[in-house]
């Protein structure tokens, strides 16, 4: 099912723009040309409020801090913080993916709707175009497990060109309103 998508697609994003936060844990991939980075990311996300990622791995930048909100972002490390500038709602890197995966599950435009299997797992795929006011054409693609409708892997792609993958190791609601 594309354009606007079905009832299946509807009752799994129903949690995800109820939700007054998550938090998850994934290991996330950056691969652009030549250039691979791999890392352990946990994120407390926030709905339009401030949402944080902390590195867990590689070690060496463990206890990283980003925090987001829709407008800038900053790094923190102990006691330390960096303010990284101006966030665009189109920027992609990995400190930003777990943060704009939740984004496409609760305001993405549905392009597309299927069942396939991840691994050994049965999923619903679901595909949202957010495209913004930058230009670049950006779509995420989740699988969502069907037992239960959490995140097993997400997909972020830049003009047709895949950015970044998440592989969810945790994921927990916060709280759902009613």
């Amino acid at each position: 099912t594309g354009c606007g998508g079905g009832e299946e697609a509807a009752d799994l994003r129903r949690p995800y723009q109820e939700m007054t936060g998550c938090s998850m844990e994934a290991v996330v991939t950056c691969g652009q040309e030549d250039l691979v980075w791999e890392g352990t990311l946990r994120c407390s996300y926030v709905p339009g409020g401030e949402s944080t990622v902390e590195v867990l791995a590689p070690e060496t930048i463990a206890g990283v801090r980003a925090v987001l909100t829709d407008s800038d972002w900053y790094l923190e490390y102990g006691d330390m913080s960096l303010n990284a500038g101006a966030l665009s709602r189109e920027a992609v890197s990995p400190a930003a993916c777990l943060p704009r995966l939740m984004d496409a599950l609760r305001d993405g435009w549905l392009l597309e709707e299927n069942r396939e299997t991840w691994g050994e797992t049965p999923c619903v795929r679901l595909t949202v175009d957010q495209t913004g006011g930058q230009g670049g054409k950006l779509v995420s693609t989740l699988w969502l497990r069907e037992e239960d409708g959490l995140p097993l892997r997400g997909e972020l792609a830049v003009d047709g060109e895949i950015i970044l993958t998440a592989e969810f190791t945790s994921f927990s609601f916060c709280d759902i309103l009613n």
